[in-house]
Parts: C-alpha cells; sequence; structure tokens
C-alpha cells in the first residue's frame, strides 16, 4: 500500500508539473506568431496599433485564451496530452461602415492557422464605445486640452502660480481623465481634471474641469460640451475667458511652490527618532530557498499550483494541491473597483473599474527590499496591450519564503511551581506570490499566501495617491480637506475573486453554519436552565440559496466539502472560507452603473461552474457599464472583499497599507486527520531534565548564522517592447 501511494504521489506531481504550463501566459514569440497570422490576412486590414489615426483596424488585447476545464483535468488527472494553447484576441474594427470590437480565438500556438469569432450574450455585439481608451486617442484628448487651454491661458496662467498646459517647460499641467465615459450605453464624452505636473500630481488639482465629446473617430469632430471651475459651470471655455477679463468670476489663487517642499513628494520631512546610520531587520535564508519556481509551476512545504497574471485582470493561480490533494482548480482575481463620491463633475462621475484600464499588465518592476525581500525570485512578465510587440515588464513578479514573527502554534505548560513540563512552538513559514497593479494613482499589492498548515490566504493592500479634487465647502459631505485646495473624495474598493474548489474531488457540495441559543433543564441540577449555543447547519441547494445579498444576515461559517470523502474521524472532509473584509454595496441594486457589476451584490454566490462562464467582468464593462457583457448569472463561488476609505490628513503624501489590507483565507475543516504541519522539522521542544536543566529537542540546526547580501539596492523601473 505504502508503495501504491508513494508511485500515485509521485505520478500526481509529475501530472501537475507537466499541466501547468497550460495556465501559463503568452511568450513573446507566442504574442509575435499570433499578430504575425492576423496582420497576415488580408481580410482583417490590420495595421499597427500604435500611430494617431483612429479610423483603423488594430489588436488591442493578445492573452492566454484558457481550456476548458474538463481538457485540463485529463491532463492534470490522468497525465494525457494537452490541450491545444490558444490566444484571445481583441480586435479593434475602426476603419469601417460599422466600427466595432471583435474578440478572436486564435489556435494553435505556436503555429496559428485558424481564427473564430467569440460571442457574447444574446449574440450582441460589442459597441465600439466601449472600448478601452488607447494611447492613440489620448494623443487627441491632449491635443483638444492644448486648444482649450490656450483659450484660457491667462486663467490657469495667472490663478495657479505660472502653470499652463500648453507651451509650458518646468511648470506644466496635467490630466486626469474620468470614467465611465458618459450617462448611457453608446456615449464617449469624458470630464478631464487639470492638475499640476509635479511629482504626484494626483493631489494637485488647480480647479478646472472640462468635458470633452470624442465619440466622433474623427478628433476634428470632437467638442467641448461643458466647463467646471472653482465651482461655476460654463457652457464653453470662451465664456470663462470672457467672465475672467470682465472680472466677474470667481477665482482661486493657488499658493506658489518650492519643487523641494512638495506635499506630494516622498522626501522625508519632520523629526525622525529612528537611527539612520543602520538598516533594519532584513529577511534572509541562511541555507538557500526552501521552494521550486520551473517556469510558472511553484512547490512549497507540500502546496503545488501553477500560476498567470492575466493581461486584464491580473493575479490568478489553478491546480491549486496540498500533498497531492487537489483543493481549488481556479483562485483568481477578477475584477477592482473603486466608486466616489463628492462635489466637481469629475468626482460625482468618477467610478473605476479597474479590467477596462488593464489592470493586469500595469504590473510594473519590483523594488527589492521594499516591494518584495531582496531574497526573493523575481520574475519577468511580457503583455501585448495597445501596442505593436510583447512588452517586458522586468521583475514584476515576485516569490519569497518569510517568517511571520508569529508561531504558528506554541504551547508553555507550566508545573505551577516556578518551572514548567514542557515548551513547545513552530516557527511560522509562508510562501508568498505577490505582483502590483499601478492604476494611475493607486497601487494594490496583490498576494497569495500558503501557510504550512493547508491554509491559502488571498490578500490585497492598497496604497498609492488618493484621487482628490479641487476643493469646495460642499465637498466636505464628500471627504476631508487633506491639504489647501485639495479634497480627498470618499470612496469604496471591491475586490472581486473566483474561487472554482474541487475538495478532494468534483462532488463537492456547500453548507452554511450558525449558531442558536437552547434553554434547557439542567440534567443535574433540575430547579436550574442551562442556556448556551448550538450549532446549526443549513444545506444549500440551489443557486438562489446559496447567493448572499448585503444588508442580509450572513453565516459565522461557510463550508465547501465532498460529501464523498471522510477523514479519519468520520468528518466529510471539506475547507471553510473566512473572510478579512468591510466590503457594502456601492449603488443602489439595478441603478444605472450597477447592472454593470452585479457580482457587487453579494459577498458570497456559490454556482456550478460552467465553461461558458470564465469570468465576471471585462475590459468593456468600464466605459459601457449600463449594458453589461457576460451572462446574468453569477458564475461559480465569487467573493467580493473591500472596504470604504473617508480620506484623511495621513494619507498625504500617500495612502498607506496598515489597515487598508483585506482579503480572505482558505482554511481546512475536516480535510486532514491532524495539522498538516506536524511534518516540519522547524519545531523545537523544550523540556527539563532531572536537574531542572532546560533539554531542547529540535530536527533542524542548532546554528542558524547570519547572512545579508552585499550587493547595492539597485531600481531599473523601465518596461519595453522584445
Amino acid at each position: 500500500f505504502w508503495f501504491w501511494t508513494k508511485q500515485h504521489s509521485s505520478r500526481g506531481r509529475e501530472w501537475a508539473h507537466h499541466g501547468a504550463s497550460m495556465f501559463a501566459d503568452l511568450t513573446p514569440r507566442e504574442m509575435r506568431d499570433v499578430r504575425d497570422y492576423l496582420q497576415g490576412k488580408p481580410e482583417l486590414g490590420l495595421t499597427a496599433t500604435r500611430g494617431k489615426d483612429l479610423k483603423k483596424n488594430s489588436i488591442l488585447l493578445m492573452e492566454l485564451h484558457l481550456p476548458r476545464k474538463h481538457e485540463a483535468l485529463r491532463t492534470l488527472d490522468r497525465g494525457q496530452a494537452k490541450p491545444t494553447r490558444q490566444a484571445r484576441v481583441v480586435v479593434q474594427f475602426g476603419n469601417q461602415a460599422q466600427p466595432n470590437i471583435t474578440e478572436f480565438i486564435v489556435s494553435p500556438l505556436p503555429f496559428p492557422t485558424s481564427y473564430t469569432g467569440k460571442t457574447f450574450k444574446g449574440d450582441r455585439p460589442i459597441r465600439f464605445e466601449s472600448r478601452p481608451i488607447t494611447a492613440a486617442e489620448y494623443s487627441h484628448i491632449i491635443d483638444i486640452l492644448q486648444k482649450i487651454t490656450a483659450k484660457v491661458h491667462k486663467v490657469l496662467f495667472e490663478t495657479t502660480g505660472g502653470f499652463s498646459f500648453h507651451n509650458c517647460t518646468n511648470r506644466c499641467l496635467t490630466f486626469s481623465d474620468i470614467a465611465p465615459r458618459g450617462l448611457e450605453s453608446g456615449e464617449r464624452r469624458t470630464w478631464i481634471m487639470l492638475q499640476k505636473f509635479v511629482e504626484g500630481y494626483f493631489i494637485h488639482p488647480v480647479g478646472f474641469e472640462v468635458l470633452v465629446n470624442h465619440k466622433d473617430l474623427d478628433p476634428e469632430r470632437w467638442t467641448v460640451e461643458k466647463v467646471w471651475y472653482n465651482g461655476q459651470y460654463f457652457d464653453n471655455v470662451e465664456e470663462l475667458a470672457e467672465r475672467y477679463e470682465k472680472g466677474t468670476l470667481e477665482k482661486v489663487q493657488l499658493p506658489d511652490h518650492d519643487d523641494e517642499d512638495l506635499y506630494s513628494t516622498y522626501i522625508p520631512r519632520g523629526h525622525s527618532n529612528t537611527r539612520t546610520d543602520i538598516h533594519g531587520p532584513k529577511l534572509v535564508e541562511p541555507q538557500g530557498p526552501r521552494y521550486h519556481v520551473d517556469g510558472n509551476f511553484v512547490e512549497y512545504a507540500g502546496w503545488s499550483f501553477a500560476f498567470r497574471v492575466r493581461s486584464s485582470a491580473g493575479l490568478q493561480i489553478f491546480d491549486l494541491r496540498f500533498n497531492g490533494e487537489r483543493i481549488a482548480y481556479e483562485v483568481s482575481l477578477q475584477e477592482a473597483i473603486a466608486f466616489y463620491s463628492g462635489d466637481t463633475p469629475a468626482a460625482m462621475q468618477t467610478k473605476y473599474i479597474d479590467a477596462g484600464w488593464a489592470m493586469g499588465t500595469v504590473d510594473y518592476e519590483l523594488a527589492p527590499g521594499i516591494d518584495c525581500p531582496e531574497i526573493a525570485t523575481f520574475l519577468d512578465l511580457h503583455h501585448y496591450y495597445d501596442t505593436d510587440k510583447p512588452m517586458r515588464y522586468k521583475n514584476a513578479l515576485c516569490v519569497f519564503e518569510m517568517t511571520t514573527g508569529m508561531p504558528l502554534r506554541r504551547h508553555f505548560n507550566s508545573n505551577f511551581q516556578g518551572s514548567y513540563n514542557f515548551f513547545g512552538g513552530l516557527e511560522n513559514h509562508v510562501l508568498v506570490l505577490r505582483t502590483t497593479s499601478t492604476v494611475y494613482n493607486y497601487d494594490y499589492i496583490w498576494d497569495f499566501l500558503f501557510y504550512q498548515n493547508g491554509v491559502m490566504e488571498s490578500r490585497v493592500s492598497a496604497t498609492g495617491y488618493i484621487h482628490a479634487t479641487f476643493f469646495t465647502p460642499n465637498g466636505l459631505h464628500y471627504g476631508s480637506k487633506v491639504y489647501n485646495f485639495v479634497l480627498g473624495n470618499l470612496h469604496t474598493h471591491l475586490i472581486h475573486y473566483k474561487v472554482d474548489l474541487d475538495i478532494a474531488g468534483r462532488e463537492n457540495s456547500f453548507e452554511s453554519m450558525d449558531l442558536k441559543y437552547v434553554n434547557f433543564t439542567n440534567p443535574w441540577s433540575h430547579k436550574h436552565s442551562v442556556v448556551q449555543s448550538k450549532l446549526v447547519k443549513t444545506q444549500h441547494q440551489t443557486e438562489r440559496s446559496a447567493a448572499f445579498r448585503f444588508g442580509k444576515k450572513f453565516p459565522r461559517y461557510v463550508h465547501f466539502y465532498n460529501p464523498n470523502e471522510k477523514n479519519k474521524w468520520g468528518h466529510q472532509k471539506g475547507y471553510r472560507i473566512q473572510y478579512n473584509s468591510h466590503a457594502n454595496s456601492v449603488l443602489p441594486r439595478g441603478w444605472r452603473e450597477e447592472n454593470g457589476i452585479s457580482w457587487s451584490r453579494y459577498p458570497l454566490a456559490v454556482t456550478r461552474h460552467k465553461d461558458s462562464e470564465p469570468t465576471s467582468s471585462s475590459i468593456y464593462t468600464q466605459n459601457d457599464p449600463w449594458e453589461f457583457m457576460l451572462a446574468a448569472s453569477q458564475p461559480w463561488m465569487t467573493l467580493l472583499l473591500g472596504f470604504l476609505h473617508v480620506p484623511h490628513s495621513e494619507d498625504i503624501p500617500n495612502t498607506a497599507t496598515p489597515g487598508n489590507s483585506v482579503g480572505f483565507f482558505l482554511r481546512p475543516f475536516n480535510f486532514f486527520d491532524e495539522d498538516p504541519s506536524l511534518s516540519s522539522r522547524s519545531t523545537v521542544i523544550v523540556r527539563p531534565d532531572k536537574e531542572g536543566k532546560p533539554k531542547v529537542q529540535r530536527w533542524t540546526p542548532e546554528v542558524v548564522g547570519h547572512c545579508v547580501t552585499d550587493k547595492p539596492f539597485f531600481y531599473n523601473g523601465t518596461y519595453a517592447g522584445v
């Protein structure tokens, strides 16, 4: 039996390792092959993506098209041949009578020979206006802003301390554009606010916002629909300039500043009581790493999984196993949103849906010793988005093992006579898989953490700059004044995950557990009663029953288990979900933009897996949240995390990570016969001998030693085509 189990385990590991590449992101070679293949099809009429022409057919996005689950499982569980690798390609057809967005599945890779169109709910076409904004379109937005600001140059120059948008040198204005781009489907008009182009410009609004209609593919036909300046609305910029000249404009005079004293910089200021002549603690691996990374396949302390960073959505893991048993087929980030409130038109329009900004592609270089420990394994990522060749993002993902500084478990067993019977403890080591998304002002740090006791944690930490608007007195209803003329706008972050659990097999059930008080006669004192909590389990047989809305009581435990597999003690093997979240709804149900984020109604919704429902959001939702392209039902198990952020003065210059992290745990619940971390040889036991002297029992070297890198800090920060 032992021999068979070992052979089976070895074979399972081999199949998992072999199958991991099914989930690997497209290689630069595959990207170039797909590009060349499609551009070689005359019927598509594809041209270069870059360049200012908007009336063109070009590739917007290219990423891996995942295999169907049942096909992938034949490889992972039976060792069969891997399914054909395919690419999902989003093409903008702007050079035709009816512009549209079309998605193609291109196969096989790396030598494609066919492409087929991908359809959506009701076979509806994707509105061209719902496409993400591109560098080409931004170039024309800059052009029209040059024209707009030229007409109000005097206003801006004299009220901002010498800053201008056009013909500027060292005192320039920049802009942030707001989404969604309109108020109903088919529109493409954007509120744009101007800011001082200094380090940390996101918190330097100047009080000027303009609404530009840029729906037409001929930028010469773009128009200005509304202007806002210091709490006043105008129909055009000429009206604003005229009022300024007449002296009837309620203007604002922004203070001048010294670049060295900018409140938005990271330059240290104020008194510090921390010594600066020595470094703080560092993480080291005295005998080298204890995890293994091979391509996109990772193994550590019984764990194994494959990973990818989807260009549109971000970090995802597949085929998650512990000691060879699968726990989840997929745990993946789907969407991140931040819905704002405010008094200015830009603020009240801001409803960011980050897949629409390709949040998976903005995973820039990680800094050793800051973003990840110096000892981490750093990996490059490649994306093909709004480009003509693959882009390499150097050191954009890291893997490392760390100690949490907290024991995984410990006990001091006192003899209550000044000594002890024994002490036992185990260091809490954890493997971390990390990447980031810098979606303009905000930085999200995405983590998957793998503990030695079979627990997996998914966590997101928010940092970066707040999205700030120009201060008005009425703005205090929607946030906090964080600096002169700057309002930090309140907003809610929501993060959406897909969790496809396969607990000890695919036949899984779902139950919730709660407590209720019971009152009964005390069996050993009949004149008294006992009141205590009793465990009440509810089986959820339907998708409606398994969807928990905001505003309704959420169960204390949510438990997923295999009814056909039991542990040694007769319990059905399972895992439970534990939340660390303060999420709540962002809009009333059914209200306009809320239709595009219907997943946000549920902190938890559970359905059966469907290959036809691979994602919960899309790159089109940001600019068309009113008509959602995907199926209305909630696919698979969806987890919603989030928090409310009311900005405060301590958010200057940046939002810090402490207190701004949310996540969830996958925790074994009768899955094992005992704590699997008992296999760790890092345990230490101390017992007094007959003379009372401590006798230490351990299974790792007694002396750890010390080591730290002798290399100076280095950070490049560039990314480029390959």
